[in-house]
């Protein structure tokens, strides 16, 4: 019985086909298959693998360079539609003032109060920290001084306005004219001149 037994183990072994050895870094079985049959060796299989690695490396490190040359044309692209929108901003003000120096200059020059040979009284007063003057008359000096006037500069000269006027011009720009208020004037008890008033209607 125990030869039988021996008999059939080693039949067996004959039958059974030899394992070939898996060459390392071995993944692909068509490579395998092809140097199963001896069409390829196993340097070649081995250098196929390192060139494929190679490739993948080179395109991963590809790929880095599109995405940073990406992100570099989308940071001009951004900083460009940021300069794009200050400058319309920038263009959309100017228009605005343009706008509204133009709206002045129509309100002045279609309500200024006429001047004649008649107004032979030089009327000094302050603008922006300059001295400015403008010749006048005795009944347009009362009115300016009550507030009933105001002086409008268009054109680097300085004409006369009625108060509603003068108001519609201070609420589009102040810096465009003069209204004097008719209020009394406050005295400082500490003040050495405070009894040496200057009165309203002097010509300076």
């Amino acid at each position: 019985m125990a030869q039988t037994l021996e008999h059939d183990k080693i039949v067996s072994q004959q039958l059974t086909p030899p394992r070939t050895a898996r060459p390392k870094n071995m993944s692909n079985p068509f490579q395998e298959q092809l140097l199963k049959a001896g069409l390829v060796t196993k340097q070649q299989v081995q250098k196929a693998n390192k060139s494929k690695h190679k490739q993948k490396k080179q395109l991963s490190k590809k790929d880095k360079v599109v995405d940073e040359a990406k992100l570099k044309s989308q940071k001009i692209t951004e900083e460009k539609l940021k300069r794009d929108k200050e400058l319309n901003k920038k263009k959309e003000l100017q228009a605005q003032q343009k706008a509204i120096s133009t709206e002045i200059n129509q309100l002045i020059e279609n309500n200024t109060i006429k001047r004649d040979n008649k107004c032979e009284i030089i009327y000094n007063f302050e603008h922006q920290n300059k001295i400015k003057h403008i010749y006048i008359n005795n009944d347009m000096k009362q009115q300016l001084m009550k507030g009933q006037l105001g002086i409008a500069r268009i054109e680097g000269r300085y004409e006369l306005v009625s108060q509603t006027i003068a108001e519609k011009i201070q609420q589009r720009n102040e810096k465009r004219v003069i209204i004097y208020q008719d209020k009394p004037q406050e005295i400082d008890d500490n003040d050495p001149y405070a009894e040496f008033q200057i009165p309203d209607d002097l010509t300076w």
